[in-house]
């Protein structure tokens, strides 16, 4: 717990047996539950969470039959940890399977949500000396989509695409989790129905870590993240935000 905030993490995981054994040997004191979601891995990913869930048990394996994109794996991941701890203050906070985000940042990243201060809290790559770690085409594409994202929900988002996430858990039930995008662009769909809601939505610095490790976001997700900005525009005003 985090100030008497059960934190629960949902880690999605797609081919990540090189480095799922590690994300969750780090697992900070504070987590409560770890819900992995593995997204149909034809790799040892399901073998690798099982080792891990025999040593510590708060760790769960979920797995979706076939795969169905990142964002349908962390809808999952919340309809599955929304259950746990009923009656108590929850924050659902999503960890990638590919180490690269520091556990050491998740006490920052749940902090709004325990004061009472945000319904969701996002990451902030960009305002930490680490960036420049950061691919340089992935650096300005994330910084232009930030931009638009920002200008289209009129939300203060200083990078849209950072996965490192909490959610309130009282806020699942105002959000429409199944219409969540499935696949890449689903952090942009999010920011689109928390405006359109009238959602608190909070930054926070988080660090940059990449080793050799490859990116799963390519060139041919940049059309499709641009329509979700566009989609999220429209829903905000069609809300009157």
């Amino acid at each position: 717990m985090i100030d008497l905030v059960r934190v629960i993490v949902v880690v999605p995981a797609y081919r990540e047996e090189r480095q799922i054994g590690r994300v969750l040997a780090t697992l900070p004191a504070s987590v409560d539950a770890a819900i992995v979601v593995d997204d149909g891995s034809p790799d040892g990913t399901a073998e690798e969470v099982r080792r891990a869930a025999a040593r510590d048990p708060r760790v769960t394996l979920v797995r979706n039959a076939t795969n169905l994109g990142v964002g349908a794996t962390i809808a999952r991941g919340y309809r599955e940890s929304a259950r746990l701890f009923p009656g108590e203050r929850a924050a659902l906070v999503v960890l990638a399977g590919d180490g690269q985000m520091s556990p050491d940042d998740l006490p920052r990243v749940v902090a709004p949500i325990a004061r009472g201060e945000a319904d969701y809290v996002k990451g902030n790559r960009f305002v930490l000396e680490g960036v420049s770690a950061m691919p340089l085409g992935r650096r300005i594409g994330g910084r232009v989509f930030s931009r638009l994202t920002a200008l289209a929900t009129g939300l203060p988002i200083g990078d849209s695409q950072c996965g490192y996430t909490a959610l309130d858990r009282d806020a699942v039930a105002r959000l429409d989790i199944d219409d969540l995008w499935p696949g890449f662009g689903y952090p942009n769909d999010l920011l689109g129905q928390l405006a359109a809601r009238g959602m608190r939505v909070v930054e926070v610095p988080v660090a940059t870590i990449y080793g050799d490790e490859s990116s799963k976001l390519g060139v041919r997700h940049l059309p499709r993240i641009g329509w979700l900005v566009g989609r999220a525009f429209v829903r905000r005003k069609v809300a009157g935000r």
